[in-house]
């Protein structure tokens, strides 16, 4: 083994790998349960496919969470912050929360009335979203600068474990015990976020440039506007302070829009051609794990050699044209080895989009800022999850499976010619080298 081999070989074994993929585990369990998992169950419950989309609109708490991230990244939770530290127990207490949250999704009935449902799953989502908050500023102080990709690699496996026990976990306790049980199940498996943050240490604070602070005499009001200068105005300001800082954010934006549209309506479509809970979770979710971690290891050794820019396009254009694998499916009706095709196609490719994008998004972050700043690409990301596929369930409905499907690749050509005109125009950031 190489020199460099060994050095990696080395820091994977570092304790605080860990805690990341523990805490990765614990921020993608919760999202399935508001978006892909639940519109199962409201497909099973006879809601129609345009209300389906419009429950994407619970993803808003992703899209609008850089609005409190400052909070959360600058104030006390009492008493758990002086029991636990900042970090630790900002994370319990919204773990908490988080649990009780699913456990009262589970116990809604969507075929009755569909509003309790939607109001269950607006609280999920916005716990899950400030969790998703600390978590991020955990990891990136609890690592050192050049172990930040790394962590970003643990984070996402433990992301997709997550992931898969709230889609395929959820879909098989389901079969066997129905929602209410199969909510309850991943609640329990919250648990292993607690376990995590108990298990772990407090990471060390990031200095901050020091601010000038109103003198004691000052009134409330102005010691607010210089908190608000101080955490809020400041991260923005140094983003704005960018070249092309407006293109960065509309590609940010629209980059996942048309993987977003085509992955709202992808169980419904199940439902419609015949295929079962068991089915879907034996192929679409099982067997697509395993596409998805070849698809991240694919993407990071393509970022690695290409660098961030090219990578992007390569990936956004291989995302892309993956959608039109749900046309064959279309075509082939209720037939398990399509959907093995289409989930291997579908999950490898937009692994490897999801995984270029990270990074791209991690190095536009000043370190300073990181926290809010990531909190703020991160929501803005889950605007093309939230808002603008919100209209997928309608479009598949007035178009028709194989014309939506067609449309859904059409919409990611917009994000790739803003990355092209940002290539031209901007140099790109100096790619993070593995440890040696």
């Amino acid at each position: 083994m190489s020199e460099a081999g060994r050095g990696l070989a080395a820091l994977w074994r570092e304790p605080r790998f860990a805690t990341v993929l523990g805490l990765g585990f614990a921020s993608g369990l919760p999202l399935p349960l508001t978006f892909g998992t639940l519109s199962f169950w409201l497909a099973e419950s006879g809601v129609s496919r345009t209300a389906i989309g419009l429950f994407a609109l619970v993803g808003t708490a992703y899209s609008l969470k850089f609005l409190w991230a400052p909070l959360v990244d600058g104030l006390p939770l009492p008493p758990l912050t002086s029991w636990f530290g900042r970090r630790r127990g900002w994370t319990l207490g919204i773990q908490a929360a988080l649990i009780l949250a699913i456990v009262a999704l589970g116990l809604t009935d969507p075929a009755a009335n569909a509003w309790p449902t939607a109001a269950a799953a607006l609280a999920v989502a916005f716990l899950s979203a400030t969790q998703d908050i600390v978590i991020d500023a955990y990891r990136i102080e609890l690592l050192s600068p050049e172990e930040q990709g790394m962590g970003a690699a643990a984070v996402q496996w433990g992301y997709r474990g997550g992931m898969l026990a709230g889609g395929a976990g959820a879909l098989y306790a389901a079969a066997f015990g129905g929602w209410a049980v199969a909510y309850a199940v991943m609640a329990a498996l919250m648990l292993v976020g607690v376990a995590t943050v108990l298990l772990s240490p407090e990471p060390e604070a990031v200095e901050r440039e020091a601010v000038e602070r109103p003198p004691a005499t000052a009134g409330a009001g102005v010691r607010i506007a210089a908190w608000v200068r101080a955490a809020v105005i400041a991260p923005f300001a140094d983003f704005t302070r960018r070249p092309g800082w407006l293109a960065v954010l509309l590609f940010v934006v629209l980059y996942k829009l048309g993987d977003a549209l085509a992955g709202i309506m992808s169980n419904p479509l199940y439902v419609e051609l015949g295929f079962s809970k068991i089915e879907v979770a034996n192929v679409a979710k099982v067997f697509g794990v395993g596409a998805t971690l070849a698809g991240l290891a694919a993407a990071g050794v393509v970022v690695y050699r290409w660098g961030v820019f090219r990578s992007l396009l390569v990936c956004g254009l291989l995302q892309a044209v993956s959608n039109l694998t749900y046309v064959v499916q279309v075509w082939a009706g209720h037939d398990v080895a399509m959907l093995m095709v289409t989930t291997l196609i579908e999950n490898f490719t937009g692994a490897m989009g999801t995984a270029a994008f990270v990074a791209y998004i991690s190095n536009l972050c000043s370190r300073q800022f990181a926290a809010t700043q990531y909190a703020l690409l991160s929501a803005l990301a889950g605007v093309g999850r939230s808002y603008l596929a919100a209209s997928g369930g309608w479009l598949s409905e007035v178009l028709g499976w194989v014309p939506f499907f067609l449309a859904t690749t059409a919409a990611a050509l917009p994000a790739l010619l803003i990355l092209l005109w940002l290539g031209r125009r901007f140099p790109e950031p100096a790619p993070q080298r593995a440890p040696s």
